[in-house]
């Protein structure tokens, strides 16, 4: 039987990331007091001590952002996210993982892939700004490429769709478009169906459940499930409380065909993606 899952190679400046036969895991380092997961890092030094205990976790990537996408969050400027997130980017960058910068302005991914960061995940709706992608290609960085309509202040005003999986596939079919034209490589290209942004909570089930169909973009795919209000709303918990549903999601995703899962219980979820690696090695088995 073939596996959901197909095998891709990325490369993000001077690293090489094989994808495919065991989960990626992305630790998710915030550095502000207001995320919604509650596990924000309000120092350098906390920040820095949260990335080191991600990384004996088992992390193979850290995502390091320093403003809340959160509905309501305060919008930071340029200037103030950079001083959060840069001056852990350099400090961090001598421990040999690959570290994304999780930003949508130019001025913060400039700076941040300056200190040392390989991957730009751009937390912004289509198109992406065209100076983020001239920074991706110059530098040689991978990217991101989230589906979201809208910004976090108004995505949620934005869920209405003709078909769930169609659109959301060929919106990011475009952005991957985009980025080629540009010059950016397909090995340095992941997509992401963007969980909780432009999405209803049953339609952050149903992007889980049919995460098979991203298969035909032809590129990597990363989840980001972690402690998501659609948990929370569905069980009624707080974001702390909120780790057995996303080891739930999680495992659904690897074995639909994820590729990276961006999470903030890197220990635990590293225990559940063996598992569900194994399951898809015994289905390509049978």
């Amino acid at each position: 039987m073939r596996s959901p899952r197909r095998c891709f190679r990325l490369r993000a400046r001077g690293h090489v990331l094989d994808l495919g036969l065991r989960t990626c895991l992305m630790g998710v380092l915030n550095v502000t007091p207001d995320s919604f997961s509650g596990d924000g890092c309000c120092s350098f030094e906390a920040a820095c001590r949260r990335g080191g205990v991600l990384i004996r976790q088992g992390a193979d990537i850290l995502d390091i952002g320093g403003e809340s996408t959160r509905p309501g969050a305060r919008r930071l400027s340029a200037r103030e996210e950079a001083a959060r997130v840069v001056p852990v980017i350099r400090r961090l960058s001598s421990r040999r993982i690959p570290l994304s910068i999780d930003s949508y302005k130019p001025q913060v991914i400039r700076e941040a892939l300056e200190a040392g960061a390989s991957i730009v995940n751009v937390v912004q709706g289509t198109p992406v700004d065209d100076r983020i992608l001239g920074l991706v290609r110059s530098s040689g960085a991978a990217i991101v490429l989230m589906h979201m309509r809208g910004t976090p202040r108004t995505m949620q005003t934005k869920t209405r769709y003709g078909e769930l999986l169609s659109d959301v596939i060929k919106e990011l079919e475009k952005s991957v478009e985009r980025c080629l034209k540009i010059g950016i490589k397909k090995e340095a290209i992941i997509v992401d169906p963007g969980i909780c942004f432009a999405k209803t909570v049953e339609q952050n089930f149903e992007l889980i459940a049919g995460l098979g169909s991203f298969r035909r973009i032809g590129l990597p795919v990363l989840l980001g499930p972690s402690r998501k209000s659609f948990i929370g709303k569905t069980l009624d918990l707080p974001a702390e409380k909120r780790l057995p549903g996303t080891l739930a999601a999680v495992t659904a995703g690897i074995l639909g065909g994820a590729h990276i899962v961006r999470v903030h219980d890197v220990g635990a979820v590293r225990q559940a993606a063996t598992i569900a690696d194994h399951i898809l090695l015994a289905e390509e088995r049978t």
